[in-house]
């Protein structure tokens, strides 16, 4: 079915929505409530990784939260927190988690090299990471023996089919996310695999907008984005929204539940 073409006017309008959405993309801790409800993503992945992680986390085990964001996720899993420490590396992030973490009592500890962590050897019990960097090796010195590493990861082919949409040709940022790999180099490190799952699941936009701030807060898979660069292209999609209500993409997450020998 052929769409209809929009109207210059409204053209016009899209363009200064559009730069509006672009000027004000930023990001504190790791919040995406500027465009909830305007977007759907990661509803039903066929598992829950705070229960995961609740199934083996006991209050007197050292847990470690490797890429925390602002600590929001960390939070909500109510471990106490003496027995608590994490790490970030993304500026904005590491103001935000010594205002909110360090007065609590965890040990934060600002840090954006996966492979070199400032703790010591055999310091935890559980080793979590949400979408973060990680390095097996490292993960293996700082964890008990017996100590798990439990993560739910991007995987290299998230997002492709909206990136297609909009920058065609930009290859994987980071083609080596991939369960099979992943699981291999853990196995390398002396972890026993003990859960790997993956899952492709769909992700929709409801208006091109809410998509514009999300190209420009994800910027590593959207390199080169803008509204500018990107316009005729926004347009089109655009008029599949007109048509069907959402463009839709596909998002990529895997799992690993790694216990150290």
């Amino acid at each position: 079915m052929k769409t209809e073409r929009i109207s210059e006017s409204r053209i016009n309008e899209l363009r200064k929505e559009w730069e509006a959405e672009e000027k004000i993309a930023h990001i504190h801790g790791w919040d995406f409530s500027h465009i909830h409800g305007r977007y759907d993503e990661e509803e039903d992945l066929p598992w829950d990784y705070k229960k995961i992680i609740d199934e083996y986390l006991l209050p007197d085990m050292k847990l470690m939260d490797y890429d925390t964001g602002g600590g929001e996720f960390l939070l909500s899993l109510g471990h106490p927190y003496k027995n608590t420490a994490a790490t970030e590396g993304f500026a904005p992030n590491v103001e935000l988690c010594k205002e909110t973490l360090l007065p609590l009592g965890i040990d934060f500890k600002e840090c954006a090299d996966p492979s070199n962590i400032p703790f010591a050897d055999n310091s935890f019990d559980i080793f979590i990471n949400r979408h973060g960097s990680f390095d097996p090796v490292e993960a293996s010195r700082l964890l008990k023996d017996g100590g798990l590493f439990i993560t739910q990861q991007v995987g290299s082919r998230n997002d492709r089919d909206l990136v297609k949409m909009v920058l065609p040709n930009t290859p994987q940022p980071f083609p080596e996310l991939e369960l099979s790999i992943q699981t291999k180099k853990f196995e390398e490190a002396s972890f026993e695999i003990i859960r790997a799952e993956e899952a492709f699941k769909p992700i929709k936009f409801f208006d091109i907008g809410a998509f514009v701030w999300f190209a420009r807060i994800i910027e590593w898979e959207f390199p080169g984005f803008s509204v500018d660069a990107c316009f005729d292209n926004l347009l089109k999609m655009q008029e599949a929204i007109d048509k069907d209500g959402f463009i839709e993409g596909t998002i990529h997450r895997y799992l690993i539940v790694a216990r150290k020998k």
